[in-house]
């Protein structure tokens, strides 16, 4: 059964994100020379579109509780595809939008059921490591769409869309096959608001002590994460030259780095979420800096890659670890909140940090992202995991059960 949830979790991720969301910023130079935007438009389209992920963020924190986890990923595979599609035949600005926006729903579909799946199927010596595992489908994603891309240069860009869509499909149909029906065990005796216990899901739930450190990791990740996957493309290409194949390749490189976020869940286990946070925010500050500093020398970039690629995908792993750990009597429920953090970060990152590089330059909103990877390191995780979440737990009826 661990097989099964973390293939469709990495399958999931792959689509939603690794097409779905980033192939925006893949293809940002052919979109820029079809539609004819500025740096600062582009950015504001970008974060346009992530207002498609916050709303089915929300629709997760509502419903998943009440349906289970398998409709909202068939959600994501559906919304991928439509999206996917309309973007491949937009010829007006406006459509190519409207495509983004439910494109991007299906990383808010995809990635937060997927806390409830490994709960109520795997045992606890596997669950977290299933956890740890699922957001590697991004890697997985932007490695595939990286030689695409290169196949699909100029104005062919369109036929990518539509394999990105046609992968969709697919994964839609794999999810309902394999996710079980219903919903998790641990909501039964609730109205389908509130956790395992029998405890209303309230503002106060949310806001609980620990989860404050979390929610601005999530903002700051989401922040830097989206302006780099949206203007990394354009900062290599730009001093590449048009035509050139570096940017593809520069993708690929970034998404086969990235794969070794499959032991995300080791790398966790021996450093710890704390000091992995520190480890990996680091990581993705100097990747972010590289390209602000050099983005036309081929050492900086690959350096840039290879650095992003690994630290981007396990922070993924590291927010839905340490949610999980916060929020462990209704996981999903708390992991969406958590991505909703996220999802806020992403909204602001590409139009403010888009808007210091059309005022100053793309290097310089590059240095500005870089020094606000650093924010994070102010928010830590607790040093080891607390005995109180294991109490949560036991309290909820989720220990007790046994495999």
């Amino acid at each position: 059964m661990a097989w099964q949830v973390g293939g469709v979790g990495v399958a999931a991720q792959a689509v939603a994100y690794g097409f779905a969301r980033y192939g925006y910023g893949l293809f940002l130079p052919s979109l820029r020379d079809r539609f004819g935007l500025s740096t600062s438009v582009l950015g504001l389209v970008n974060s346009v579109s992530y207002s498609g992920y916050l709303l089915a963020l929300v629709t997760v924190g509502a419903l998943v509780s009440r349906l289970g986890p398998r409709p909202m990923v068939v959600a994501a595979g559906v919304s991928a595809r439509i999206g996917m599609v309309t973007v491949a035949v937009a010829r007006s600005t406006w459509v190519l939008v409207v495509g983004l926006v439910v494109a991007g729903m299906a990383s808010g579909f995809s990635w937060a059921p997927f806390s409830d799946t490994a709960d109520r199927l795997l045992p606890d010596r596997t669950r977290e490591r299933v956890m740890a595992l699922i957001p590697s489908g991004t890697a997985f994603g932007v490695t595939v769409a990286g030689p695409l891309a290169l196949a699909a240069r100029g104005a062919n860009w369109r036929y990518a869309w539509i394999g990105f869509a046609l992968v969709a499909f697919a994964m839609a149909w794999y999810a309902a096959r394999v996710l079980p029906a219903g919903r998790h065990r641990g909501d039964a005796g609730g109205n389908g608001g509130g956790n395992g216990g029998g405890h209303a899901v309230t503002a106060r739930w949310f806001l609980r002590p620990a989860a404050v450190p979390l929610y601005v990791t999530a903002f700051v990740y989401g922040v830097i994460g989206a302006f780099y996957w949206a203007f990394a493309v354009e900062a290599v290409s730009d001093t590449a030259g048009e035509g050139s194949p570096v940017a593809p390749l520069f993708w690929t490189l970034m998404g086969l780095a990235g794969l070794s976020s499959v032991f995300a869940g080791a790398f966790f286990l021996r450093l710890g979420l704390r000091l992995g946070q520190a480890v990996l925010f680091l990581a993705l500050s100097a990747a972010i800096a590289l390209l602000g500093l050099a983005p036309g020398a081929l050492g900086p970039v690959i350096a840039s890659a290879v650095l992003y690629g690994p630290a981007f995908m396990a922070t993924s792993s590291l927010l839905a670890l340490w949610s999980y750990r916060v929020f462990p009597e209704q996981p999903s429920t708390g992991f969406s909140a958590t991505v909703l953090a996220l999802g806020l970060g992403t909204l602001t990152g590409p139009a403010t940090l888009g808007a210091v590089a059309d005022h100053y330059s793309l290097r310089a909103g590059f240095l500005v992202a870089a020094a606000v990877a650093l924010i994070s390191l102010a928010f830590r995780p607790p040093a080891r995991r607390s005995e109180d979440d294991v109490t949560r737990r036991q309290e909820a009826g989720v220990v007790s059960r046994e495999r």
